[in-house]
């Protein structure tokens, strides 16, 4: 059995992107290979590493899309399954003057809800390093059990287990909900990824500092990544906590793949140095190196195939220096 740096399970879909207007004034949209679990998994793969995927689109022309995207990108699709009668999950997705943007799904069902506990393979989660998952694979029963399988797995294994709420409000049936199945998560991660909203909604902290020391107090997670959007970033280790500036760019065109591509080049990271012997320069160099890669997608549309080159990532570093 091959061995892979990250192995993920969750979401791949459509992010119908807005592209402009056609001559009779209607928006266009681009049909955008995405998901989170992917987006870090395309980022990890663009830096060389070895990536796998667990997951299930629908077997239509959306789910060839995908399987033939990831696959470009260098993601193992081989525990891709496809689903003879629910079809792939779509998002739209807004894009605001400042980038941000807001989201509509049309997964009510869809074919990321569907994967079962018997598709998740045993081998592919015994033979990774790290084992990455968020919380739209656990909004419903059936997709919930699966993850948690996979978790159960890889954490026996000896994976480093890392996670990313990536809190999407319209897919859950209650918040409540919600923040019960991301209290899971930050029970079982080795690393967080979460960003400043989340951190405010789950621990009704305003001030992040305060809203760590809240999720600390809770759970033993060894490293947090907090992502702060055009406030950079931090990240807390030990009693360590370390903040990096922002790279902006005049040319921001969306934020779709951002905290996504911040969070894969903090699991390259992890995978160079481990998570015994981390010190403040180390943590600088990981967020500076996040904060650049991340400010780069932002200048372009989608996330999955447009991830930057390591050396395109530096090229940016060494140019704010």
């Amino acid at each position: 059995m091959e061995r892979f740096d990250v192995v993920a399970l969750g979401e791949l879909l459509i992010d119908f992107t807005e592209n402009g207007v056609s001559g009779q004034g209607n928006p266009l949209f681009e049909a955008n290979p995405g998901g989170a679990p992917c987006n870090v998994l395309a980022m990890l793969s663009k830096l060389g590493r070895r990536t796998a995927f667990i997951g299930k689109v629908g077997k239509d022309f959306f789910g060839e899309q995908l399987k033939s995207a990831i696959t470009e990108v260098g993601i193992n699709a081989d525990s891709l399954y496809m689903d003879e009668e629910i079809h792939t999950t779509l998002a739209l997705v807004h894009t605001y003057p400042d980038g941000d943007r807001d989201f509509s799904f049309y997964r009510n069902p869809g074919a990321d809800m569907m994967l079962r506990e018997d598709e998740v393979s045993e081998d592919l989660l015994k033979n990774t390093t790290i084992f990455h998952f968020g919380t739209l694979s656990m909004t419903d029963a059936g997709v919930r059990n699966a993850t948690k399988k996979a978790v159960d797995i890889a954490k026996a294994g000896g994976a480093v287990i890392s996670f990313d709420p990536n809190l999407r409000p319209p897919l859950w049936k209650s918040l409540d909900d919600a923040k019960e199945q991301t209290a899971y998560g930050f029970s079982q991660c080795d690393v967080l990824k979460i960003s400043d909203n989340e951190i405010q909604w789950f621990t009704g902290e305003e001030d992040f500092d305060a809203g760590i020391r809240r999720l600390r107090s809770q759970y033993d997670i060894p490293l947090i990544m907090l992502s702060m959007g055009k406030e950079g970033s931090r990240a807390y280790y030990r009693d360590l906590c370390v903040e990096v500036k922002p790279f902006l760019q005049e040319n921001t065109i969306e934020t779709t793949g951002a905290g996504d591509t911040f969070g894969a080049c903090c699991l390259h990271h992890v995978l160079e140095y481990g998570l015994e012997n981390l010190d403040e320069q180390k943590l600088t160099q990981m967020l500076t190196f996040a904060n650049a890669a991340a400010s780069i997608v932002t200048t372009r549309k989608g996330a999955l195939r447009v991830m930057p080159a390591e050396d395109e990532v530096l090229s940016l570093v060494n140019g704010f220096c």
